[in-house]
């Protein structure tokens, strides 16, 4: 299975031009390019021809490229999906995914114009937006719905609007969602991606919460602005001094092995088959992202 680093995910709106070519002169992971939020509705078509006008001239090839579509009852989605399914799409953000049935329909809409379009089934991928609360009481359900789920990631902003919450500054009432989502998507193996951060110009806040999204499980982070994508890339990669106290619990862990003993300890701390585990999980995943620094696949 294709591996994926989505340390950064910035959105870009569809319709402006402009910000479309300075996105891509940063060193984003992903971009989102947005139909949805960002684009009214007298400016759909407008966004869609500015996307299939600039994505074949070639300046976003490091990147993963996925498209914000309109939700399925806004009357957009069909047009957004014929339009955009383009070679240089790596898949689609979908907005909404109330259930697995939301899911299952839009999977019937990719595999309809794949076909249609000659593409191999299965080519374009989903990232489902849990953004109600129904979404995170069905998170798990969701990300199993469909084997081109690569990731889900969290709306806060729209989450509170449908619970009638606050979103507080201390993240108090997002902290469950927050955790939910990483749980399903743990649990059937996608990337969790955490929620956007509102206000871009507050990198303390920033830090805070990317430091929270860290010990919560989370892998990436949605962004509003290229500020922010130099702290994302340092909470959601390995430090260097997690790199060498893996490789050292590994090797501790194999010379016990070699003496015939299960006990190695590292720093006063005995290292168990879960630590083992992690610290794999934590080299393998340094070694992916130095080389996908080096040649970002595209």
């Amino acid at each position: 299975m294709k591996q994926y680093i989505l340390r950064s995910m910035m959105f870009v709106p569809g319709n402006n031009e402009k910000l479309l070519r300075s996105a891509s002169r940063t060193n984003a992971d992903a971009l989102i390019l947005d139909l949805e939020d960002s684009v009214i509705d007298d400016s759909k078509q407008e966004a869609r021809e500015t996307i299939k006008k600039i994505l074949p001239e070639g300046i976003f090839e490091k990147f993963h490229i996925f498209i914000r579509l309109n939700d399925r009852d806004s009357g957009f989605l069909e047009k957004d999906v014929s339009d955009l399914m383009l070679k240089e799409v790596t898949g689609f953000v979908f907005p909404k995914s109330y259930e697995k049935d939301d899911i299952i329909f839009f999977e019937n809409l990719l595999e309809k114009y794949e076909a249609e379009k000659g593409f191999l089934k299965g080519k374009f991928k989903i990232i489902p937006l849990i953004e109600t609360a129904s979404a995170v009481l069905h998170a798990e359900e969701i990300c199993r719905a469909s084997d081109r789920i690569i990731a889900t990631a969290f709306g806060s902003e729209d989450f509170c609007a449908d619970i009638q919450g606050i979103h507080d500054k201390e993240g108090k009432s997002l902290l469950v969602p927050r955790a939910l989502t990483v749980m399903a998507a743990r649990a059937t193996g996608v990337i969790p991606i955490d929620t956007l951060h509102v206000n871009v110009h507050d990198l303390k806040d920033l830090e805070d919460n990317l430091k929270l999204a860290r010990i919560l499980g989370f892998e990436g982070m949605l962004l509003l602005h290229p500020k922010e994508i130099e702290l994302a890339h340092k909470y959601f990669t390995p430090y260097q001094k997690e790199v060498e106290e893996a490789k050292e619990m590994l090797r501790l862990t194999e010379q016990a092995r070699k003496n015939n003993t299960r006990v190695a300890i590292i720093n006063g701390t005995f290292i168990g088959p879960p630590m083992v585990r992690t610290a794999k999980k934590i080299i393998e995943r340094d070694k992916f992202i130095k080389e996908w620094e080096k040649h970002p696949p595209s």
